[in-house]
């Protein structure tokens, strides 16, 4: 597994931390992406997801197909343990341990953030870590898989659902059994377990990540949440939410 790591080059005491998580097939970007929040005292973490677009390796071992996507990857191993997903939710939840336990760092502020697939691993993290105080998921990816299927949006980054179902159910014979099995990487039952306070960002015209899938998702969160919504804007940049995002993360964190 690889990440990057970035800290002040002066610190005086503990300093808080941000964990930063990729798009689908992406990577963590480049160093300077990352200075806004070095400059503010912060240490930074950004993930490689394993067999992706960076340098961590999928070394995992599971039966049956990989085609266009890493969702069914696993899907039809006997142990549903073996879902790829799984293990990058675990990654998420690991790289946030090292990062809590690095000696310059306050574990007590750390916030997690990213979009799309970076979203849900934000989610993903915030469930599996609970010191985490503060995560920022915007359209989050991985939410809901039977909604997607409903409103026949198994396309884009949800277009190996029907290829899956196109070569290995074609009659849809194991259309339950499928579904279930990827309710163990659902981010929906993931979501109850967050503490940390959210803020969320979406755009209702999203076609890529569907608006309901996310609600499933957010509407489960118990912790203090706020919501930013889009109305006009898609799988896209959304304006502003970058400079609202760090200065929800700053404000709250910053000693």
């Amino acid at each position: 597994m690889y990440a990057k790591y970035l800290r002040p080059k002066r610190i005086e005491g503990k300093i808080p931390a941000v964990l930063g998580f990729h798009g689908y097939s992406g990577a963590s970007g480049d160093w300077a992406d990352r200075l806004a929040y070095v400059n503010e005292g912060f240490a930074v973490a950004a993930l490689d997801v394993r067999g992706q677009g960076g340098r961590s390796q999928d070394n995992m071992q599971s039966a049956g197909p990989t085609l266009r996507g890493h969702i069914i990857r696993g899907l039809d191993d006997p142990n549903p343990k073996n879902l790829f997903f799984r293990y990058v939710y675990l990654d998420t939840a690991l790289l946030a341990r090292i990062v809590m336990a690095l000696p310059e760092v306050d574990a007590t502020r750390v916030a997690a953030l990213g979009g799309s697939q970076g979203g849900a691993l934000t989610i993903s993290c915030a469930a599996l870590e609970p010191r985490i105080r503060f995560a920022v998921p915007v359209f989050p990816f991985l939410c809901d898989y039977k909604r997607v299927w409903d409103m026949d949006l198994a396309k884009d980054a949800y277009a190996e659902l029907k290829e899956f179902f196109r070569h290995f159910d074609p009659r849809h014979e194991r259309e339950t059994e499928i579904f279930t099995r990827l309710g163990y990487i659902d981010l929906q039952f993931l979501a109850p377990r967050i503490k940390a306070s959210i803020l969320m960002g979406v755009g209702l015209v999203d076609t890529i990540c569907p608006p309901s899938t996310q609600f499933a998702a957010y509407n489960k969160i118990t912790s203090p949440k706020d919501l930013v919504v889009y109305p006009d804007f898609g799988h896209e940049g959304l304006p502003g939410m970058n400079d609202r995002m760090f200065n929800f993360i700053v404000g709250n964190l910053a000693g």
